[in-house]
């Protein structure tokens, strides 16, 4: 037996190999570069502790960190016709959409609940920017009037979180009739006489700022979020001047008029739970550490 070989090198190699650290445990922020440990990110709800950056967050956190005990139960969205223009660019529309519910583990781009924050029922939707860039296309706008019927008929008030690139171009004029879909979903809404609160997260554009975005009854944006219709490159090669700086950031748009507040994510659920609560004409609710809400079909 050599003991050199089988005893005395393995041990000193098993000293000084590189140990494998599994790459999902540190995430870089965008924004000043600090590497941070996905735990103390996901406790402070995906905002960089140093520069306070707010970074994307799949629905489901968001409700997970909405709801009361993280519980909440999906609204059922009618089904659409898939590739309705037979569209293809460098691949098929139905292979984009594949690709992107894998990635994602979503059916589309906008995600339906209800349950409970600070005892407080509601309705909300989510879109997921991560899935084809949050493009509006017939499923979202069948999520808006799915929500919007339900909050009518339950008398909820509906909160939207927005993140979209815009309209998705493969499904053409169908993705652009879902503007004035949308709106008649809102408009159900006020005639119900139900709050429909809009929270515009980074980024929110096209055709989606053009309609149910900016249609809330109180429009609140997450810090430095992008909102706008046209990209600011557009406007100044359009107007032929620079623009300032900031243009189209939630806080330029806050001191203009555009927005009602612009409020960091850990305090949006007290901030929403405030203004649902004053809208629907009732007393302060009661916080602190609820048990969970009892549901019968939870996610």
């Amino acid at each position: 037996m050599n003991w050199i070989s089988n005893y005395v090198r393995p041990t000193i190699n098993s000293l000084f190999s590189r140990r494998e650290v599994p790459e999902n445990l540190w995430t870089k922020c965008g924004e000043c570069g600090t590497m941070l440990f996905h735990r103390e990110l996901s406790d402070n709800h995906n905002v960089c502790t140093n520069c306070d950056h707010h970074m994307a967050i799949s629905p489901r956190e968001r409700f997970r960190l909405l709801f009361d005990g993280g519980i909440f139960t999906e609204v059922k969205v009618p089904e659409t016709v898939v590739d309705p223009l037979l569209f293809r660019d460098q691949k098929r529309y139905p292979d984009r959409l594949k690709a992107a519910q894998k990635n994602t583990g979503e059916r589309d781009a906008m995600l339906v609940a209800e349950g409970e924050i600070f005892r407080t029922p509601i309705v909300a939707l989510a879109q997921d920017f991560s899935f084809m860039g949050g493009s509006m296309g017939m499923y979202v706008g069948n999520a808006i009037i799915a929500a919007a019927e339900r909050a009518v008929a339950l008398k909820r008030p509906m909160v939207l979180f927005s993140a979209a690139g815009g309209a998705r171009m493969q499904e053409g004029i169908l993705s652009l009739m879902q503007m004035p879909r949308s709106t008649v979903a809102v408009e159900m809404l006020k005639e119900a006489g139900m709050p429909y609160i809009v929270v515009l997260t980074h980024p929110t554009t096209g055709g989606v700022t053009a309609s149910y975005a900016m249609l809330g009854d109180v429009q609140i944006a997450e810090p430095n979020a992008l909102i706008c219709f046209a990209g600011a490159r557009v406007i100044e090669q359009t107007i032929r001047e620079k623009l300032p700086e900031g243009f189209q950031r939630a806080e330029y748009l806050l001191d203009h008029g555009m927005l009602d507040r612009v409020t960091h994510r850990r305090a949006l659920k007290d901030e929403l739970v405030t203004v649902i609560r004053m809208l629907m004409g009732q007393s302060a609710a009661v916080r602190g550490d609820l048990a969970a809400p009892v549901a019968g079909d939870a996610s």
